[in-house]
């Protein structure tokens, strides 16, 4: 679209478009002065185009404006000029360059990223951080994977649904929740859609996904966790926990796909491979068994460490589904496994040694799920809008979340979680 500032993106500019005259609006990305000749590459979201400022071709009061500091917001006016010696096959040769807002305060760390930055000064200059190419490639990868997880729930006639971030209770057990005031009464963040989308298939929505944020009050300090995430949720009506991993190794494959078709150049730039991947199942007593012989000691009732983790990842599949857990490490409304009581019907994805995805096929049955929350260590008064519901007449079903931030982590090889949280929210960080 044609506006005041521009007429085309960087990335649209192709050289058959030689001699015609185009608006572009950007940062200055670099700027080199070789006395008879001043180079500006100017940035926008789709890429970087050299403007070139020769005496005797340019005049020389624009010559003279192209000498601003890196990352100031200029408009160019020029006409596109094909160069085989420029990166893009093309550069501009500028007809009007304007300053659209001079810089007032120097720039906290090197854009460029000549000079490394600190991740905590990146993240506390985030709106500067966010003009590195690497941070864009993580954002337009994760993008994709919104879009495609969307997309694939939709083909599979799922319908979005939205559920509340203020609940009255824990929705799924634990201390770790942030407390607010709710008026007259006390209220908490939402550390799980689980209640509400179970809900929403006992009302007879059959299968529904969501998009939403959840928060944790852990008190955590490493580089996989975040106080508050987005998950990508899916519950299916009239269905067990095989029927749901069915839908996560479709839907991952899916992203996968996406990334991979869309993002390529994103993913070269962030040293990332994304290949096709073949997903394994595994049970827990099978994991377990795994685990011991690779030296690690753990006994059944133990939940995965991120070295058990790993360990599995690298011997099994880089992408793997362990199933059955024991009911004792899992939330209260995981359905028992039929054939072996001590554990139920629940899973976890694995992806390049990190958890990403948990679910379970829930507990439909009322007198079970009251068994259940009492087992854990709640009280079932607490959950009577939640139990009572299932007194109504509910279908097996079962679902799973997906976690965005981890899952983005992976595809693109960072090696911090709160790279991919565009504003992250960690145990000491609520600005900006």
């Amino acid at each position: 679209m044609k506006t005041l500032y521009r007429t085309d993106y960087v990335g649209d500019i192709t050289p058959d478009m030689d001699g015609q005259t185009v608006v572009v609006s950007g940062w200055v990305h670099e700027i080199r002065n070789i006395g008879k000749i001043v180079f500006i590459l100017l940035r926008d979201r789709t890429g970087i185009i050299q403007i070139i400022g020769k005496e005797g071709v340019v005049n020389d009061d624009i010559i003279k404006s192209m000498s601003m500091p890196k990352e100031s917001v200029i408009m160019v006016r020029g006409v596109i000029k094909k160069n085989q010696e420029s990166k893009s096959g093309f550069e501009i040769i500028p007809l009007e360059i304007t300053n659209l807002n001079p810089l007032e305060l120097m720039m906290p760390f090197e854009v460029t990223g000549k000079v490394p930055a600190d991740i905590d000064v990146r993240l506390d200059n985030r709106h500067i951080d966010l003009r590195r190419l690497e941070t864009t490639s993580i954002f337009k990868i994760q993008s994709t994977i919104l879009n495609s997880f969307r997309n694939t729930m939709l083909k599979e006639k799922f319908t979005e649904i939205r559920t509340p971030s203020l609940v009255e209770a824990a929705t799924e057990g634990g201390s770790d929740l942030f407390e607010v005031e709710y008026f007259e009464k006390k209220a908490f963040l939402a550390q799980s859609p689980q209640l509400y989308k179970q809900l929403s298939i006992i009302g007879g929505m059959d299968r529904v996904f969501m998009i939403v944020p959840v928060f944790r009050a852990e008190k955590h300090n490493t580089i996989y966790h975040l106080n508050e995430i987005t998950q990508m949720d899916a519950e299916i009506g009239f269905a067990d926990h095989n029927d749901a991993i069915r839908m996560l190794k479709n839907t991952v494959k899916r992203i996968f796909s996406d990334v991979a078709t869309n993002n390529n150049a994103d993913l070269k730039r962030l040293n990332s491979r994304l290949k096709e991947e073949k997903i394994k199942e595994i049970t827990y007593k099978k994991a377990l068994s795994i685990l011991n012989s690779e030296g690690h000691e753990i006994e059944f009732g133990q939940d995965f460490s991120r070295e058990h983790e790993e360990t599995l990842c690298s011997v099994v599949s880089n992408v793997l589904i362990v199933k059955e857990f024991p009911s004792s490490v899992r939330a209260f409304y995981s359905m028992p496994n039929e054939k072996d009581k001590q554990v139920c019907n629940s899973f976890d994805m694995l992806y390049n040694g990190l958890e990403i995805s948990s679910g379970a096929q829930r507990i439909h049955i009322p007198s079970m799920l009251i068994q259940s929350i009492k087992e854990h260590g709640l009280n079932p008064e607490n959950f009577d809008f939640y139990v009572n519901a299932f007194k109504q007449g509910s279908p097996p079903h079962a679902g799973w979340s997906l976690g965005l931030e981890r899952l983005t982590m992976k595809i693109a090889n960072v090696h911090n979680i709160r790279e991919c949280s565009l504003f992250p929210r960690d145990r000491v960080r609520l600005k900006p």
